[in-house]
């Protein structure tokens, strides 16, 4: 699965404004709900949702990278948003280290292997340092989207 097929480049925050887990949790969300990819009224109830997934395991996954997901049924197919912070955030990685770099992942309940095609996709890549690398560089929505489709177009250059 490409990241075209489920990041909302809409909903790409090139310098994430709060600094805190759940506050950027909530950013994230919100962004996809402007961009109109939630079922109307469900911005706050997904937010919830992805907090207690996250209270019962971090989806720090060291490195500087998290990806906090959840399946929800205000989706109709897996969506993701990107975010970015230059400060970090303590998202209770596995290394202890702060976050730089967060894709949210939203999913609906009814379609488990979209979900996991999803999460293979961008596990696949964020185990590269030369991505990871590149992501945190970006600075702009742009850069980041362009990154993204160059990632769907030449994977293995990120090998």
């Amino acid at each position: 699965m490409k990241f075209a097929d489920f990041v909302c480049f809409e909903a790409i925050i090139p310098e994430l404004k709060t600094t805190d887990r759940d506050g950027v949790i909530a950013e994230l969300v919100w962004a996809l709900d402007k961009a109109k990819r939630l079922k109307r009224g469900s911005r706050d109830e997904i937010v919830n949702a992805v907090i207690k997934r996250e209270n019962e395991a971090s989806t720090g996954m060291g490195k500087g990278v998290a990806l906090p997901h959840v399946k929800h049924s205000a989706v109709k197919d897996v969506v993701a948003a990107v975010g970015k912070s230059s400060v970090g955030i303590d998202f209770s990685a596995l290394d202890k280290q702060p976050v730089y770099s967060v894709i949210l992942l939203v999913s609906p309940v009814d379609n488990p292997d979209r979900h996991l095609q999803a999460m293979e996709s961008i596990f696949r890549q964020l185990q590269q340092e030369k991505f990871r690398k590149f992501l945190r560089q970006a600075s702009t929505a742009a850069q980041i989207e362009d990154l993204l489709k160059e990632v769907d177009e030449n994977p293995s250059l990120w090998i």
